[in-house]
């Protein structure tokens, strides 16, 4: 079956444990598609509350790169994969404990947040440090594109029938039935991950001495300052869009229809980009895709209908891909080419990481400061166009990146 899988997708160089950590990636995907938007809506109908959905999300991005550091320790002394499973475990756990919560919810938003963070912290810190191992060079944007092709489709199924089934239930009954569903897949992907191979690590977690690398690295210093910009954007971006949404149309199946319209655009175009993506046009189309990205923030701030919330759905859809494709295989470029990648991979993972969760927790703290000055429903398009630019500042960063420079030998 896999040298089937392997000639359909025309890549002679796809191991079993690539295509399993694609299909890992496909479950996590539409998981979290199918609940984690309107984790934030189940939220907002509880409390009103503004600050109550920013404090879980601020939970999330204080929590993960917290737990990036000490996955990291772990995945020093014992096998990556179990810290990728334990990841997904406690993601499964997150969403039990929020049928248990039920509409309490909202009294829990921090520990929920919380959970979260903790989730996402294995599970990425794991996923990462795997594709760097399992992916090449020749492969990596293929990888990367044909991920974001199974995530385009967990974002086109997943939201659009969990708005569906909300729509058509009772009160908070359909909330329930999706986070039920997303707990399945979830133990599933936890099966699915004792297929992989086992891959353990040796040596110590020089967590410092990556922190510091910047001095002697200028290439990694460039993309940790990227990574920052991203998350300054992502922060706000992963929630509070949704919660425009939903006021503008008070409905979760239109929230589904917006989350189908951005995913199909974005399915087209993480396939073609994974079969077009050529090196040397890296940084062209990550300065051209964030550029387009920041302009369509114009159309949320003087959009009142849902028809251009499509329009900006679609927008997004086609140049998300574009940059996100090219931007990460420019940035596992840059650590398999610092120093010592090979033994500090992970330490490098885990140093991207909280540069990118910094950027995220300084984007919620702006947006926290704001609405406690400006009515929330007339501010909040005038902060996304603020952190809406994290995507085109990511290209002043990285137009400087020589890939061809040797790695550092500082000790």
């Amino acid at each position: 079956m896999v040298s089937k899988l392997r000639a359909w997708l025309s890549h002679e160089n796809v191991s079993k444990d690539l295509i399993l950590l694609l299909l890992i990636g496909g479950l996590y995907s539409l998981g979290i598609f199918l609940s984690s938007t309107f984790v934030n809506i189940y939220l907002w109908k509880q409390s009103n509350s503004y600050i109550d959905i920013a404090l879980y999300n601020l939970s999330i991005y204080i929590l993960q790169p917290l737990t990036f550091i000490f996955a990291g320790k772990c995945a020093k002394k014992i096998d990556r994969v179990i810290v990728l499973r334990t990841g997904v475990t406690v993601l499964s756990l997150f969403f039990l404990t929020v049928l248990i919560v039920g509409e309490q919810a909202s009294s829990f938003n921090i520990m929920l947040g919380s959970l979260l963070g903790v989730g996402y912290g294995f599970y990425w810190l794991a996923y990462n440090v795997l594709t760097f191992e399992i992916t090449e060079p020749d492969t990596r944007d293929f990888f990367n594109g044909f991920l974001g092709v199974l995530q385009s489709l967990g974002g086109m199924t997943g939201p659009l029938l969990a708005g569906y089934i909300i729509s058509r239930l009772n009160n908070f009954t359909g909330y329930t039935v999706i986070f039920a569903i997303s707990f399945g897949l979830f133990i599933i992907a936890v099966l699915v991950s004792f297929g992989l191979s086992r891959r353990k690590a040796k040596g110590n977690f020089s967590f410092r001495r990556i922190v510091t690398e910047r001095k002697h690295n200028s290439n990694w210093k460039r993309i940790l300052n990227a990574h920052i910009a991203q998350g300054f954007r992502e922060g706000t971006f992963l929630f509070a869009v949704s919660i425009w949404i939903f006021l503008i149309t008070k409905d979760e199946l239109s929230l589904g229809v917006f989350n189908l319209v951005f995913s199909s655009f974005s399915f087209l175009f993480y396939f073609l980009v994974s079969r077009w993506a050529k090196p040397r046009r890296r940084k062209k189309v990550i300065f051209i895709s964030g550029l387009s990205l920041y302009l369509s923030v114009l159309i949320l701030l003087f959009s009142d209908t849902m028809t251009w919330m499509l329009v900006y759905a679609g927008i997004a859809g086609i140049f998300f891909p574009l940059l996100y494709v090219p931007y990460v295989s420019l940035t596992y470029d840059v650590i398999g080419r610092s120093w010592n990648a090979a033994e500090m991979r992970i330490e490098y993972i885990v140093v991207r990481e909280i540069f990118l969760n910094f950027g995220r927790v300084l984007s919620i703290l702006i947006f926290l400061l704001a609405i406690t000055w400006i009515t929330p429903e007339t501010g909040i398009p005038y902060i996304l166009l603020l952190v809406g630019g994290g995507h085109f500042y990511i290209y002043f960063f990285i137009r400087g990146i020589d890939t061809k420079v040797r790695p550092s030998t500082q000790n």
